[in-house]
């Protein structure tokens, strides 16, 4: 493991820095943050590259820079199947969520995903949702999540978070307290959850404490705002939550991720220099944004305040200690990932396998 001590300021606060690339036209612009601010690092999305040939020749090249660093990348996909799908069109799409566990094939469908994102160079993936399906009318959640049963969430989540470790794959349990509480959705506005405490208690949070109980390294919280309890604050940003009910009211010690502060519902109130330190001090492990040119004045702001001691040094020590546990937990390297012609073909015969059983052509079931 990496000696703490050693490592420059910039190289902790470049740990808890995720960067999405989402523009193919960045690359050299998220190179520079890798080998200048060492962000620990890197969301990709499905426009970043054409075909599973492109994605194998960005992978390696971020993998090469990651491998200059004292500490390797995170190279991170929001990968859930279904609606949410940002692997190359060479590969089928699984079914969602919702389909998958009315069809109990939650443990098949994780296990071939674990599989194919290790075989593209993907280390971290934005998986599984453990939101609750509450309203008909929430397309932000909606066949993403499990089910609307909270036991069958618990159960399904647990189970996609296990295969992923059995591929070295960090899994997010996400939006954790339950972005089902609401039917807005945070990428355009910023959602008030008008649910009690107690029925959080009882109903949304419940599989992230099971999920917290049976091993998950991290949790990413969502903007949204609870009334009466983040004080007008979406999640993200209020320091009482991320405290109060994440470490201590759930014991939980892994990393705090948030969901990308470029969503409306976190720039409209904020702009990106503010929310990034704003979610520094709320206590967030890993604040996620993606790139856009001129986020390396909104980094040195960072900086800046953690070197004149407005932003606790102590605190950043804390959560890079988590990160870097993760990282070794999961053997996190960047070594190079062979380009595998027949991987595509491999891989579907077993997506195709579990959309035979969906539809019930392979034991005549419905």
């Amino acid at each position: 493991m990496v000696d703490l001590n050693k490592l420059s300021v910039e190289e902790k606060v470049g740990q808890m820095l995720m960067v999405g690339l989402g523009n193919k036209s960045y690359i050299k612009n998220v190179e520079n943050l890798i080998t200048k601010y060492k962000i620990g690092g890197v969301l990709l999305y499905k426009k970043d590259y054409k075909n599973y040939e492109e994605l194998n020749k960005l992978v390696n090249r971020l993998r090469t820079l990651g491998r200059k660093n004292k500490i390797p990348l995170f190279i991170a996909i929001d990968q859930e199947g279904g609606r949410v799908n940002r692997m190359p069109d060479e590969f089928e799409n699984l079914p969602s969520a919702n389909i998958l566990a009315n069809k109990d094939l939650v443990g098949e469908a994780s296990k071939v995903t674990g599989e194919m994102l290790k075989k593209t160079g993907f280390n971290f993936n934005f998986a599984p949702v453990l939101d609750i399906k509450r309203f008909k009318e929430n397309q932000a959640i909606g066949d993403r999540a499990f089910s609307s049963d909270v036991e069958i969430v618990s159960k399904c989540g647990i189970t996609y978070m296990h295969k992923m470790k059995e591929f070295n794959i960090v899994p997010v349990a996400k939006h954790y307290p339950g972005h089902g509480a609401t039917a807005k959705d945070s990428h355009f506005t910023l959602p008030v959850i008008e649910e009690t405490n107690e029925r959080l208690e009882k109903e949304d949070i419940i599989p992230f404490k099971k999920a917290i109980k049976n091993g998950a390294d991290v949790l990413l919280v969502g903007h949204l705002r609870i009334k009466r309890i983040t004080h007008g604050y979406p999640a993200s940003m209020s320091k009482s939550f991320v405290r109060k009910y994440i470490r201590k009211k759930n014991r939980f010690n892994g990393i705090v991720i948030t969901d990308d502060i470029r969503m409306k519902a976190v720039r409209i109130l904020y702009g990106t220099k503010r929310a990034l330190i704003k979610a520094f001090k709320a206590g967030n492990d890993i604040v996620l944004f993606k790139y856009i040119p001129g986020d390396e004045n909104s980094i040195d702001k960072i900086l800046k305040e953690v070197k004149n001691r407005k932003i606790n040094i102590a605190k950043i020590n804390r959560s890079v200690r988590r990160i870097l546990k993760v990282k070794e937990k999961y053997e996190i390297e960047n070594e190079e990932i062979p380009y595998l012609e027949n991987l595509p073909e491999d891989i579907n015969v077993k997506i195709n396998d579990i959309k035979n059983k969906v539809k019930g052509n392979v034991d005549g079931k419905d």
